[in-house]
């Protein structure tokens, strides 16, 4: 008796997997049953059978590998990849089951097609076994059905838009019509149009035909499935992207410097962050400051900012071993590309993925909306800047503050150089004129808000109110100068 025979046996067909002593593991090929091991005095009286015999009687045809399609052949692979390592313990039924069922949980595949895989493989002892079944496409489409698909292609499936009836009297014009522009008398109906449209669409077809690939990658692209636990199954994998903060920040002296952008690498596991850099620079310079705030020691650099934390609370001082991020042109150049002489291994995400790099959006979006809801209308950008491109007021006060400083004009208005004690002595009455009745409280304070809205600070206004009306306090202008400087605020605005 020897390894891989066939033998009957009172109408079965065994094959012989294993020999051991006075026991063999035979596997039933007509009944399709999982090995068994039986007494080798069984298959003493018994006949043999090759295996051209068992392919014929079983309905098995072997083929020649040129003749597979490669995309059968891919399968074929990939399933005797996952029953491969149930092989080695095929005699032990306990670590066969454990295994078994440690491959369908790794491949989202049920046990039973792992048996179903392991047991035919067994009984035919060839990999062709676990090919499958090729398609059939009987379907032939009639002359009606060929225009149909012509017209959806042409006229359907384009960045025009047509709708579907449009479509459909187009196809008629040009199929359906003769010399002399009469319609014929068979046609296809619209709901014979509609019903074949319905019946082969596809969405993705559907919006990349219509609205272009880049837009479907972007909007349309189903997201499914836990696409980060996927390859973040421990920790040490981290997410590096970068972001430009929804908020305007001005210096000392009340000018707006710009946007700062922030870089971070979290942790796809845990989601802890790893290191940020926080600056005006992006690029590779923000890559650089971010890997040196990963490998600093977390409780110093607290400390340097008057927090005091314990080693246990931020417990990260070392690289990641694999780093993933999209395709930005910092993360794909050669700069970006030594830190893999560390032992760093660099991944690149498909454009259009941020399913992909959950957690570090969810850290953006965490660390934005901590500062927004308490500087909301202090340089916070709002939702309709992002979405419609409204005008960046803040920008626009950055400009007015610069004039506002480097402005050498003279007086131009004829109450300059008088305070608000001088109007109100030469005319203490409500009826003075507008040019010479002081400011209201209303005035003053709608001025203020103005400032505050635009980033202008006291010393600029002041600044700005001395050189034009001769007063070193905007508090004590006339109406008619607030009203001048509303108004100045409201023409800036609208440029």
């Amino acid at each position: 008796m020897k390894r891989n025979e066939i033998y009957t046996h009172e109408d079965q067909i065994y094959r012989i997997l294993i020999v051991k002593e006075d026991n063999c593991l035979v596997i039933d090929c007509k009944n399709n049953s999982m090995p068994v091991w039986k007494p080798v005095t069984t298959f003493w009286d018994v006949s043999t059978m090759t295996d051209e015999d068992l392919y014929t009687l079983l309905d098995f045809k072997p083929v020649e590998d040129d003749m597979v399609s490669p995309e059968r052949k891919k399968v074929m692979h990939e399933r005797y990849t996952m029953i491969a390592p149930v092989l080695s313990f095929i005699g032990d039924e306990n670590t066969r089951s454990h295994v078994i069922n440690i491959i369908a949980a790794e491949n989202n595949i049920s046990k039973q097609s792992i048996r179903s895989f392991l047991k035919r493989y067994l009984i035919f002892q060839n990999i062709q076994v676990l090919l499958p079944k090729e398609r059939e496409y009987d379907t032939v489409l009639t002359k009606d059905q060929k225009n149909m698909r012509w017209s959806l292609n042409k006229h359907f499936y384009t960045f025009e838009k047509h709708s579907l009836k449009t479509a459909y009297v187009k196809m008629l014009k040009e199929k359906y019509c003769d010399e002399d522009g009469q319609l014929m008398d068979t046609y296809p109906s619209f709901y014979q149009y509609r019903y074949f449209y319905r019946k082969t669409r596809k969405l993705e077809n559907y919006y990349i035909s219509r609205n272009g690939l880049t837009n479907y990658q972007r909007n349309d692209r189903p997201c499914v499935g836990d696409n980060v636990r996927v390859y973040a199954s421990a920790p040490g994998l981290g997410m590096v992207d970068a972001t430009v903060c929804d908020i305007y920040l001005v210096n000392e002296s009340g000018q707006v410097v710009g946007r700062p952008i922030l870089t971070a690498c979290v942790d796809a596991y845990s989601g802890i962050c790893m290191g940020y850099s926080l600056g005006w620079e992006g690029g590779v310079y923000s890559i650089r400051d971010m890997s040196l705030n990963i490998i600093e020691d977390k409780e110093k650099l607290c400390l340097k900012h008057g927090i005091h934390i314990d080693e246990a609370a931020w417990p990260v001082n070392k690289l990641p071993g694999r780093i993933i991020s999209d395709q930005g042109s910092e993360y794909i150049g050669y700069t970006f590309e030594q830190i893999a002489e560390l032992g760093v291994t660099l991944e690149n995400l498909p454009p259009y993925r941020p399913d992909l790099k959950g957690p570090i959006e969810k850290f953006f979006d965490i660390i934005q909306n901590l500062y927004k809801k308490n500087l909301k209308g202090k340089g916070v950008i709002e939702p309709d800047f992002q979405e419609r491109g409204a005008h960046d007021y803040r920008n626009l006060s950055a400009r007015f503050t610069q004039d506002v400083e480097d402005m050498n004009l003279e007086p131009e208005q004829p109450s300059v150089g008088k305070s608000v004690e001088e109007l109100r002595s030469n005319n203490n009455s409500s009826s003075a004129p507008k040019s010479e009745r002081p400011a209201s409280h209303k005035q003053i304070y709608f001025l203020e808000t103005l400032m505050g809205q635009h980033g202008t600070t006291v010393d600029a206004m002041n600044k700005y109110v001395f050189q034009q009306y001769g007063i070193d306090d905007y508090r004590k202008i006339s109406s008619y100068q607030a009203s001048q400087l509303i108004e100045r605020f409201k023409r800036e605005a609208n440029k």
